[in-house]
């Protein structure tokens, strides 16, 4: 009689039917009753979940990010979408740039090609291999640390390199042994030195804690709009006169001059890994030009910022409303359309085998003769086609470029921006396919 209440649906790792009652008109419980798509809607509070539209009035009054949301919209630094860009149009998916690439004629597909080819030779010269170990550093990567911290040696060698190479750039120094430093370990005299670091796409924030117990930084904010578990929190504020705060919310939303504890603070911006179009929220989040409500005049938010190191990462998700140099493209003869096919191709190159360094081949031909010919003779009916075609290594390098030269036009645009830049490679391909890292300072930090 008991068997006849449960749900029928068979759970072979259990070996037997689900435990639940079954709903009143089915014979399955309510996780296991079959339900179409059109059922689901995104969540109007937070779009990264579904709800069933029947429960969509119930969700809204208890889903959990209600409170936070509410919270969220109070904090003075909340503005909505005010490192968004200017574009008012929709995102394009992955799936939208592919169909838009394969719709392509080849002969159009064949031009785009070679007009990348022919920008990366000119545009992306001055890329060049900086993996650095820094002494200060030794510690972290000798595992002399807190046993508890989470500890992955390729992560280790990112991070380590990312610190080495703003050492090296001369924003940071080991405060051990050197003169021509702050107490914290970093460059400046009493009107020009950087007081605090605010990591952008934090996620639990282990970059920092790097920095913090090799370089000695203690004030630090950290930006990473979900929750996470195991984060570097406690480790950081058990650190004496460490003052921390982490902002719950996205990149695109955050008004940094509105954080009252920065306001006027010389500051370090670091992002390691930061997905697509989080890398150009961040570089409009700290250089762009706001008007200030209070004084209502230009404040430049790049007048306390004295040094940037960002990873990028993800071209792929990368969107042209977001994109921070958008003339930039439009001056090499990039259409809106054609940038969304680079990032879409960018995935070729973190899909490839990476024991070499594929981003360093640049004499390998993206159409290879034999693609050419088919082509001419009728053998391939379309992109499709002609992508099939192609060779692994070749759509490899095709993203490396793209990605390159998406990443030239951000460093262009720090430069425009009032900031020293350089663009380096700062660990090899084997420990990272993501391994480029965008590095800037104010003039007067030198």
């Amino acid at each position: 009689m008991e068997e006849e209440k449960r749900c029928k649906f068979w759970l072979p790792k259990k070996n037997r039917f689900c435990a639940n009652s079954p709903l009143n008109d089915s014979q399955f419980c309510g996780n296991h009753t079959a339900r179409s798509i059109e059922q689901w809607i995104p969540c109007p509070i937070d779009p990264s979940h579904s709800v069933l539209n029947q429960n969509l009035d119930g969700h809204v009054k208890r889903c959990p990010l209600l409170k936070q949301a509410h919270s969220l919209s109070l904090q003075p630094f909340y503005q909505k979408g005010i490192n968004a860009g200017k574009e008012e149009e929709d995102s394009v998916s992955s799936e939208m740039k592919r169909s838009a690439v394969y719709s392509m004629t080849v002969i159009e597909f064949c031009e785009l090609i070679n007009k990348i080819e022919s920008l990366h030779a000119s545009i992306c010269k001055d890329i060049w291999e900086s993996y650095k170990v820094p002494e200060a550093c030794n510690r972290w990567i000798k595992r002399e640390v807190d046993r508890k911290l989470p500890f992955q040696e390729k992560h280790v060698a990112q991070q380590a390199s990312i610190l080495g190479n703003l050492e090296d750039f001369g924003v940071i120094k080991s405060s051990v042994g050197s003169k021509g430093t702050d107490s914290q370990g970093f460059y400046g005299d009493n009107s020009n030195c950087v007081h605090a670091v605010v990591e952008f796409g934090a996620g639990r924030g282990y970059l920092t804690q790097m920095l913090a117990d090799c370089y000695g930084i203690d004030r630090v904010f950290l930006v990473e709009r979900k929750a996470y578990k195991l984060k570097a929190d406690r480790s950081l504020r058990q650190k004496e006169s460490m003052i921390l705060e982490r902002l719950r919310i996205d990149i695109e939303d955050l008004n940094l001059k509105a954080v009252k504890s920065l306001r006027g603070v010389p500051y370090l911006a670091i992002g390691k890994h930061l997905c697509g179009p989080a890398t150009d929220l961040t570089l409009r989040c700290c250089l762009s030009e706001q008007w200030s409500q209070d004084s209502m005049q230009d404040c430049r938010s790049n007048d306390n910022l004295k040094g940037l190191a960002i990873a990028t990462c993800c071209h792929h998700l990368c969107q042209w409303k977001h994109y921070t140099n958008r003339k930039f493209m439009s001056n090499l003869g990039i259409t809106k359309e054609q940038f969304h096919a680079m990032t879409w191709f960018t995935s070729w190159a973190v899909d490839a085998d990476h024991s070499s360094d594929l981003s360093d081949i640049t004499d390998c031909r993206l159409l290879s003769q034999s693609t050419e010919e088919k082509q001419c003779g009728g053998d391939i009916n379309g992109v499709e086609d002609v992508v099939r075609n192609m060779k692994a290594v070749e759509r490899a390098v095709l993203g490396f470029k793209c990605k390159q030269i998406i990443d030239v036009g951000r460093v262009m645009w720090a430069k425009e921006h009032g900031l020293d830049t350089e663009f380096v490679k700062y660990v090899p391909s084997s420990i990272s396919p993501e391994n480029h890292l965008l590095l800037a300072r104010h003039t007067k930090c030198v």
